[in-house]
């Protein structure tokens, strides 16, 4: 029986790496962010800051230095040209380490980032399997992360880097269960570095640490998202990125459920798109608060795994009130399933492939029958898994 399961793991663990490894020379198709991504890489191993140069002005320029600049300039499309970058500052040195051993090619960077996004899951796998034994549950839970599909076509095959966001944050929960919060506050700081969302989650440490070592807890972990950003910084540089991040709430629409209920109402009811957006933007932030400060003194943050909870709800109600989910937002979910006995994410993480049909227009019109599917089967199942299935609470 231990050999069968030692024999089914290994088998598991190599279907998993060759899965990602079958991405490895192909360049994306569901996705153009890899063309910014490599303009971006080019810009920082030149010392030029992303945050202050805007692509339309920078190709217009006779001497730039960026490599196939025609062809990732038209890549990365109008709204990205336009604006300045929105990637973290540990995102961008990793675009700049593929620029540079990217050998001046656009296939080259894609496949060094790859490889970056690979060993970033192979680290998931590793830390996650002994999270979970101090978790005192299942190692092989982790394959619920390692074999989605959903998984390995967003991160290896479309190049997201949520991948890497999530290893610095295993990592840290996996210091965390060790007692080394410390350096798990490094870790966490990291993950930041590459993607924004675990801040959400800062606010839910007060009551598993108490106040005093919550403090210390989010210096550490606030200074080390500062030290990754003062290579960045300029007087120009806050103005820039809070205002290019302000764009996420009050213009981008995608794959949105409540949000795309409400509009449909005040449509009816004469309201303006573009005015009911900036609207609808002005309020999803002071939910999301409310909904973790709630969590944050009423949830059961005590221990590791009500901790684990309370972000997969705040996560969860965030992107339930967002006006733009994309299929690679939820593989945070993915993850953190995997740590809990909920299951809906899982589900999610299927249905979210019918707002892929919106990729097959021209317009990129999206179809709201098949949304109101994906969001009927999901909150479905999350109510089950909430009220009817046991030891969920």
């Amino acid at each position: 029986m231990i050999q069968f399961e030692k024999w089914n793991f290994r088998f598991l663990l190599a279907a998993g790496i060759l899965a990602r490894f079958v991405f490895l020379p192909l360049e994306p198709h569901l996705s153009q962010d890899f063309y910014r991504f490599i303009w971006d890489g080019e810009l920082v191993r030149n010392f030029i800051n992303p945050y202050v140069e805007v692509p339309n002005i920078l190709i217009q320029q006779s001497d730039h230095i960026i490599p196939n600049a025609q062809e990732l300039y038209m890549g990365m499309g109008e709204l990205s040209a336009k604006h300045y970058s929105n990637y973290p500052p540990l995102n961008q040195l990793i675009f700049a380490m593929a620029a540079l051993w990217g050998g001046k090619t656009i296939l080259g960077s894609i496949i060094a980032m790859r490889s970056f996004i690979i060993l970033a899951d192979i680290g998931i796998f590793y830390f996650g399997r002994k999270f979970l034994k101090k978790l005192n549950c299942s190692p092989h839970l982790i394959f619920w992360y390692f074999l989605n599909p959903l998984v390995i076509v967003e991160l290896t095959g479309n190049l997201h880097f949520e991948g890497v966001m999530l290893f610095f944050f295993v990592w840290s929960m996996y210091l965390l269960s060790v007692k080394k919060w410390q350096w798990a506050a490094v870790m966490l700081g990291c993950s930041i570095s590459i993607k924004l969302v675990p801040l959400l989650f800062l606010p839910l440490f007060l009551k598993y640490f108490g106040l005093k070592r919550s403090i210390l807890f989010y210096m550490i972990v606030l200074s080390t998202l500062a030290l990754s950003f003062a290579p960045f910084y300029t007087l120009e540089f806050v103005s820039n990125y809070s205002q290019t991040l302000s764009l996420w709430f009050s213009n981008f629409e995608f794959n949105a459920s409540l949000y795309n209920l409400i509009k449909q109402i005040a449509v009816y009811l004469d309201q303006k798109p573009w005015e009911f957006i900036k609207i609808y933007g002005k309020i999803t932030p002071i939910i999301t608060v409310s909904v973790i400060l709630l969590l944050t003194f009423f949830g059961k943050n005590s221990t590791l795994l009500g901790l684990l909870k309370s972000m997969m709800w705040a996560l969860t109600i965030y992107y339930l009130i967002s006006t733009t989910v994309h299929p690679w937002y939820i593989i945070f979910l993915v993850l953190l399933s995997s740590f809990t006995t909920y299951r809906y994410a899982i589900i999610w993480s299927a249905a979210i492939v019918l707002s892929y049909f919106a990729y097959s227009q021209v317009d990129f019109k999206e179809n709201l029958v098949l949304l109101a599917i994906e969001y009927i089967s999901v909150i479905g199942f999350m109510s089950y898994d909430f009220f009817v299935h046991p030891n969920k609470n």
